[in-house]
């Protein structure tokens, strides 16, 4: 069960643009299993669920993903407590995150369902 405020996903970067090499690591190294979502995303479910991407744009280092039932509440809730926003609500195959840094300059997200239509 899914739960506002809790780590619930982890990115990390595939860096050279390619996922191969880094599925084929994890797989040998851990058992780990992929699934693919296009060329430049894949997403396993090892305790912690999490992907590699491999988007030149993506962040440079391990992005912790929290939770939220209610997103927009939640990016509030950020700007109040001191958090900078610094990358607005936006859809993704899944759902809607938004990123933001803490007042120590860690980056973080925020995840939750697609807008109800």
């Amino acid at each position: 069960m899914r739960t506002t405020g809790k780590l619930d996903y982890i990115e990390m970067p595939a860096k050279g643009g390619t996922i191969d090499g880094v599925k084929s690591f994890y797989a040998a190294a851990f058992g780990w299993t992929f699934t693919d979502y296009g060329p430049g995303y894949s997403a396993f479910e090892e305790g912690l669920d999490g992907g590699f991407d491999a988007d030149p744009g993506a962040v440079s280092k391990p992005l912790p993903v929290l939770y939220s039932d209610e997103i927009e509440e939640t990016l509030m809730q950020v700007q109040a407590a001191g958090g900078t926003i610094i990358r607005e609500i936006f859809t993704f195959p899944g759902g809607r995150r938004f990123h933001f840094t803490d007042p120590a300059g860690n980056e973080l997200a925020v995840w939750g369902p697609a807008a109800a239509d």
